[in-house]
């Protein structure tokens, strides 16, 4: 099995990704070589010597032939004259990577300055025929390498055939060049002794490809045979159905639900419970050393009553194998009053959020939900770090459904694997989205549509305006993670603006619930990207953080209110009578840091 990868790609010069393209001719792949080592490794290191893995000991574990091939089969073509082969290297990498003093490259001693980012020289003159060259870290930090080309003999054509990987592409390096495939960066100026060079645009998704450091990692919280992880989220109907997902250690095959509705006579153990079997499947995470298989376990259920509380537990079927009773709420079945908690970002310091979490539901125990606007955790492709999210909501969201809005780190690797298996989502969303990333549902008179913006906003438009058409819902709120309006200094999301806010306008949303700049934000209500006088005119657009990474925020003409350097909690109160809307921020302590009213 691929292990999850982590890919530490300088965002100046390129995005987040991976390509499993397939090795082809007759040489050993650089994949099968690199999951060799790795079983070799987990065989003869102890989980502690894996974790704490230095590059200078990843290569004194190769062995030769490995060597030879993480030196000579990460990318390969053919010349058909002698040429110079220029590796234009990251200069951050240090020692990294170690085939190029090993095969006879000499630094040049130069350094360029490419689109902020300081590289090094490093040359060897070829033969006409094939060339292989290495892997560019067995860290996985840094920028992949460039590789230029020019003849030895002056004056001399060179041409490039047999690429491998087959994608790969040549062009002049010249100012205005893109030097990856696959990536719309252009590099504004190029350094006049190497002008007009063969540049071969490298796959810059294959930066990884043999990273064996920081790839093995412990969890603080390994499953046991008790059940744990408990969380609600909603698949279907929220008046008459709730999805219940938890794990386990692999020692149990089989779980259970039990579930009765709550009433004065109800005791944990009647015999009036409902018992319905979980769907159970493997989630195996090989590079937690100390955890790498465990079960994850779904349950939805379906028709339950609208508006009512149940009681419910979930275990093995045996008696003592039951976990203390919990209870969830269905949504009413007709207009009634409700409330919601939204927070942004957690990511960073899942402790600390914990306690912000904890505090929001010890002071709105009323609350139905929590929304939470993306970046869950900060590592969405590390089991470890979606051990701690659950850990420290413990309490919370077994009790009170989480509605999840998939942010750029679930997205850590190039895909949501871990974020798609942790939460069983409604599968309503737009066609050629992958189901689940984006969805929609209603609550009492509120229509809530999730919305996706990792991915193009255009392929979006469509559905979310079906979706905002076709409601006649008194209160409509659009949450997605990147901004329409921005509160960092040096972001700005310009496709989400200008194709999802006409819509928002169109249909008159309410409240964009939004996240990833790490500092609080409200905007004045917004129409036309322009401010508005009243809320019966606009829609007003929020960013809020959670967790205990911050953001400077420079000024903007659309901000009402903002400021940093506060992680806190949103508590919206819709009231049926008058349709009234009370929406307050508040801080860890409670305090209240803003707050306003909409009246329909």
């Amino acid at each position: 099995m691929r292990p999850f990868r982590s890919l530490f790609l300088l965002a100046a010069l390129i995005g987040v990704g991976f390509d499993a393209s397939a090795h082809n001719g007759s040489h050993a792949s650089v994949h099968d070589t690199v999951a060799t080592i790795m079983e070799r490794l987990k065989r003869e290191k102890t989980a502690g010597d894996l974790v704490e893995l230095t590059v200078a000991q990843a290569e004194g574990f190769l062995t030769a032939e490995e060597r030879e091939v993480l030196s000579t089969e990460h990318l390969r073509f053919r010349v058909n004259v002698p040429v110079i082969v220029t590796v234009v290297r990251d200069a951050t990498l240090g020692k990294e990577p170690f085939w190029l003093p090993e095969r006879g490259f000499n630094s040049t001693g130069s350094n360029v300055t490419l689109h902020g980012r300081q590289f090094d020289l490093w040359e060897k003159p070829f033969s006409a025929g094939s060339i292989g060259l290495g892997v560019t870290s067995l860290s996985g930090k840094g920028t992949h390498y460039l590789v230029l080309l020019k003849p030895q003999t002056p004056g001399t054509e060179v041409k490039v055939t047999s690429f491998y990987p087959a994608h790969l592409r040549t062009t002049q390096f010249v100012a205005g060049v893109e030097p990856f495939v696959g990536q719309s960066l252009q590099l504004k100026t190029v350094p006049p002794n190497l002008q007009n060079q063969l540049l071969i645009r490298v796959d810059p998704d294959r930066n990884d490809d043999a990273r064996l450091v920081s790839i093995f990692s412990q969890t603080r919280f390994p499953a046991k045979d008790k059940p744990d992880q408990l969380t609600l989220t909603w698949s279907e109907d929220p008046r008459r159905t709730q999805t219940i997902q938890w794990r386990t250690s692999t020692n149990l095959q089989k779980t259970f639900v039990r579930y009765q509705p709550r009433d004065r006579t109800t005791t944990p153990h009647s015999e009036r419970f409902v018992r319905k079997q979980a769907r159970t499947e493997k989630l195996p995470t090989p590079n937690l050393v100390n955890d790498p298989l465990v079960l994850r376990h779904t349950a939805v259920l379906k028709g339950l009553k609208p508006g009512t509380t149940y009681l419910y537990s979930v275990g093995d079927g045996s008696p003592e194998g039951w976990t203390e009773p919990a209870e969830f709420t269905t949504a009413p079945g007709e207009a009634a009053p409700f409330s919601f908690v939204y927070m942004g970002d957690a990511q960073n310091g899942l402790d600390r959020w914990g306690t912000l979490l904890g505090n929001a539901h010890r002071a709105r125990p009323d609350a139905a939900f929590y929304l939470m606007a993306g970046d869950l955790v900060n590592r969405g492709a590390e089991r470890w770090d979606w051990d701690s999210f659950f850990e420290y909501s413990k309490g919370v969201f077994d009790r009170r459904p989480i509605v999840p809005v998939i942010g750029n780190h679930e997205c850590q690797g190039g895909s949501p694997e871990l974020y798609l298996t942790h939460f069983t989502l409604p599968r309503n969303g737009p066609r050629g989205v992958t189901p689940e990333r984006a969805y929609a549902f209603e609550y009492s008179n509120a229509k809530f549509i999730i919305l996706d913006s990792n991915v193009d906003p255009a392929q979006q438009t469509a559905w979310l305006e079906k979706q905002l058409a076709n409601t006649k819902a008194t209160w409509k709120f659009v949450s997605y993670h990147h901004p329409a309006y921005s509160s960092g200094g040096n972001r700005d999301n310009e496709r989400v603006r200008n194709l999802w806010t006409p819509i928002f306008d169109r249909y008159h949303v309410d409240l964009a619930l939004q996240g990833h700049d790490h500092a609080y934000l409200r905007t004045y209500p917004m129409r036309g990207q322009k401010r508005v006088a009243t809320t019966k005119d606009g829609t007003v657009y929020l960013i809020s953080v959670s967790g205990t990474k911050f953001y400077d925020q420079p000024p903007r003409d659309y901000i009402e209110v903002g400021f940093t350097k506060v992680a806190t909690y949103q508590v919206l109160d819709i009231e049926i009578l008058g349709n009234r809307l009370r929406y307050r921020a508040q801080d860890i302590e409670g305090n209240v840091r803003d707050e306003f009213v909409i009246e329909k």
